[in-house]
C-alpha cells in the first residue's frame, strides 16, 4: 500500500522498520504474480510447528493478565514459568516444556515475572518545576553555578566478621557482621564542572546550615542556584536569613514532591554506593567517613560533568536525559 502511493523503498523499510531486502523482496514477489494471495507466507522448510498458534497465543494472553484471576495461581502476584505450564495445560491440555514457555516469551518482548518499582509525583506542578530544573541544567545563567545539593543518610558502618573469597568463580561472603553505627553524608554536585563537595555530619538543620556557610565561601562571587528536595530543613525562614547574609545570591529551587531523581546529585551518590560503600567492610564509624572522604578527593582529580538528558517535553525544551 505505501508503495502504491508513490514511496521509495528505502522509506518503506524506514516506516515499517524492516529491512530494504526484505520490501525487495515482496514487492517483487506482488510484481510476479499480483494478486492478494501472493503476500501469503510461502511454505517454509523444516519440521511443522509442534506447538499450534492457538496455544501459544494463550500462553501471551495468561501472561498479559493479572495471576490472581486464575485458579492454578490464586494467591500468586506475578507469573512464573511454572504458574504459566499448568494454567496453560488446565486452559488447553498442553503440556508445554518450561524452556519453550521461556522462548515465546522471549519472542515476545514478555517478562511478567519482572517487577520495576514506580513513584508517581502528585505536584500539580511537576511540569513547571522540572522545566526549570531542565533549563539550569542545559543553559544557565550567565555567570551563575549551578549545584546540586542533598543528604545520603543512612550510611552503615559494617564489619564483616569474616573476609570474603571467591568460590565457583563468584564473590562469598558471609552474612554475620557488626554494626558500628551510622554517618549521612551532605554533598553538593557542581553541575557545570563535576566537582563535588561534601562533608559527613549528622542530618540536622543546623549541620546543613553549616554546610551551606562552607558552600558560600567556596562560591564567594556570582549567583548560586541550588537545586534540593522537599525536606523539611530544606524550607523555612532560615534561608531567607542565610540569604541576606550573602547579598541574595542564592536562589533555592526545590525539585517536585517525589522526584528526588531530577537532582544530579542522586547520580553521584548511586556511583559512591556502588564504587565504595556497597560490599565494603569498616571497622567504625570513623572508617566510613574517611573512605567517603578519600572517594570524594579522587573524585575530584577526574571530575567531569554528566551527560544529564530526560526524555520528555517540557516547555521549549525537548531533551533525552541520563547521565
Amino acid at each position: 500500500m505505501l508503495a502504491h502511493r508513490g514511496l521509495a523503498n528505502a522509506e518503506i523499510a524506514r516506516r515499517l522498520s524492516v529491512s530494504l531486502v526484505t520490501v525487495n523482496k515482496w514487492r517483487r514477489r506482488f510484481v510476479e504474480c499480483p494478486k492478494v494471495c501472493s503476500l501469503d507466507d510461502a511454505q517454509r522448510s523444516g519440521r511443522p510447528p509442534s506447538v499450534p498458534v492457538a496455544v501459544r497465543c494463550e500462553l501471551v494472553k495468561f501472561a498479559c493478565s493479572r495471576p490472581g484471576a486464575h485458579p492454578k495461581a490464586a494467591f500468586a502476584q506475578v507469573w512464573t514459568r511454572p504458574l504459566l505450564q499448568r494454567a496453560l495445560v488446565d486452559a488447553t491440555g498442553c503440556n508445554l516444556s518450561l524452556s519453550e514457555i521461556g522462548r515465546t516469551l522471549r519472542c515476545g518482548g514478555l517478562r511478567p515475572h519482572r517487577v520495576r518499582l514506580w513513584l508517581h509525583s502528585p505536584d500539580p506542578e511537576f511540569r513547571l518545576k522540572v522545566d526549570r530544573i531542565c533549563s539550569l541544567y542545559v543553559s544557565p545563567p550567565r555567570g551563575a553555578t549551578v549545584v546540586c545539593v542533598d543528604e545520603k543518610s543512612g550510611m552503615q558502618a559494617l564489619e564483616h566478621l569474616y573476609p570474603a573469597h571467591l568460590s565457583g568463580g563468584s564473590v562469598r561472603r558471609e552474612f554475620e557482621y557488626v554494626r558500628h553505627g551510622t554517618s549521612t553524608l551532605i554533598a553538593a554536585f557542581d553541575v557545570r564542572t563535576g566537582r563535588v563537595f561534601g562533608r559527613c555530619r549528622r542530618r540536622t538543620a543546623a549541620g546543613l546550615l553549616r554546610f551551606m556557610e562552607e558552600l558560600a565561601a567556596r562560591y564567594p562571587r556570582g549567583d548560586v542556584y541550588v537545586v534540593w528536595d522537599n525536606l523539611n530543613i530544606h524550607h523555612g525562614e532560615r534561608w531567607n536569613d542565610f540569604n541576606r547574609r550573602h547579598r541574595g545570591r542564592f536562589h533555592f529551587v526545590h525539585t517536585p514532591k517525589h522526584a528526588s531523581w531530577v537532582n544530579q546529585v542522586e547520580i553521584w551518590f548511586s556511583i559512591l554506593s556502588r564504587s565504595a560503600l556497597r560490599h565494603a567492610s569498616f571497622a567504625s564509624k570513623r572508617e566510613l567517613e574517611a573512605t567517603v572522604t578519600a572517594f570524594i578527593t579522587r573524585w575530584n582529580r577526574e571530575a567531569h560533568p554528566f551527560r544529564w538528558t530526560f526524555r520528555g517535553e517540557f516547555g521549549s525544551h525537548r531533551l533525552r536525559l541520563a547521565a
